[in-house]
C-alpha cells in the first residue's frame, strides 16, 4: 500500500513513518510539510492512501482534498489534536480520524480499514473492467471449450456440455442450460459460427441443439423429424436444416 504523509510537525511525521514501518506491506512514498507540497506529492505519486493533518501551512487538509478531482483521490485518514473536525473529515468521505497522540494499535486498525478498502475498490474496478468488456463484445471464447455471457449484472463461463440448445429471439438469442434460460443480445448466426459445428448443429433458422443432449429423432412427414432431448423438450427440424441432421443420423448409424 503506497502512502503519503502529510503534516508541519517534524516530530509528528518522524513518528508517523517510524510506526508506518512495521506495518506489513506498506510503503511510504513521500512526506509534505505543508498544503501545496501534499497536492504536488498527491500528482505526482497517486498514492494509495493519506494520512493527512488537517492545519497546514498554505492550504489546510480540507483545501488540500478540494484541490484533488474525485477520479485521483486516494483514501484519506486525518490526523490532528482536534476533534471538533470529525463531522467534516467524515463527510469529506474521509476512511478514518485519528486524534494525536495516537499508538501504533489505534494506527494498525486505520491502516487495516484502508487496506480492506483499498481491495475492496480494485475488486469493483476489475468487476466494471470485465463487465465494459463484455458489453462490447456480448461473448468471447474461454480455454477449454466454454462461452462466456454476461446476463443479468453477472458474468457467467458456460461449458458447451453444459448447454443443450439455443433459441433466436427477435435480436436476442436464449441459451438453455438445464432449468435456466440466459438472454444474449446476439443473433443466431453469429452463435452457430462460434459454437462447436461437430457438438452443435442446426434444425432450424431460430434453433440450434447439442447432439449430446438429444435423446431421439421421431420421423414425421417428408422426411423431416422432431427432435426430443432428454429433459423431454421437443424441437421441430425444418426442411432447409434437414440435410444436417440426415447427416448426424447417418454418421451414427
Amino acid at each position: 500500500m503506497r502512502v503519503i504523509i502529510a503534516d508541519d510537525e517534524p516530530l509528528a511525521r518522524n513518528k508517523m513513518r517510524v510506526m508506518l514501518k512495521t506495518e506489513q506491506g506498506v510503503q511510504v512514498l513521500a512526506e509534505c510539510q505543508n498544503g501545496a507540497e501534499t497536492v504536488q506529492a498527491l500528482r505526482a505519486y497517486k498514492p494509495d492512501l493519506l494520512f493527512l493533518d488537517i492545519r497546514m501551512p498554505d492550504l489546510d487538509g480540507f483545501e488540500v482534498l478540494s484541490e484533488m478531482p474525485q477520479s485521483e483521490m486516494p483514501i484519506v485518514v486525518f490526523t490532528t489534536g482536534y476533534d471538533k473536525h470529525a463531522v467534516r473529515a467524515f463527510e469529506a468521505q474521509a476512511l478514518d480520524y485519528l486524534l494525536k497522540p495516537f499508538d501504533q494499535e489505534r494506527l494498525h486498525q486505520a491502516v487495516e480499514r484502508a487496506r480492506a478498502e483499498l481491495l475492496k475498490t480494485k475488486d469493483r474496478e476489475a468487476a466494471q473492467h470485465i463487465l465494459r468488456y463484455l458489453s462490447e463484445t456480448g461473448m468471447q471464447f474461454a480455454s477449454g471449450r466454454r462461452l462466456i455471457v454476461k446476463t443479468g449484472g453477472r458474468v457467467l463461463f458456460l461449458s458447451f456440455d453444459e448447454i443443450d440448445w439455443v433459441e433466436a429471439a427477435a435480436n436476442y438469442v436464449r441459451i438453455y442450460v438445464g432449468k435456466q434460460a440466459y438472454l444474449l443480445r446476439k443473433g443466431i448466426g453469429e452463435i452457430a459460427e462460434r459454437l462447436d459445428p461437430v457438438q452443435f448443429i442446426r434444425i432450424h433458422r431460430s434453433a440450434i441443439v447439442n447432439v449430446q443432449k438429444i435423446k431421439e429423432l421421431q420421423p414425421v412427414n417428408s422426411g423431416e423429424y422432431i427432435v426430443v432431448l432428454k429433459d423431454g423438450k421437443e424441437l421441430p427440424c425444418s426442411r432447409g436444416y434437414r440435410s444436417g441432421l440426415q447427416e448426424l443420423v447417418d454418421r451414427t448409424l
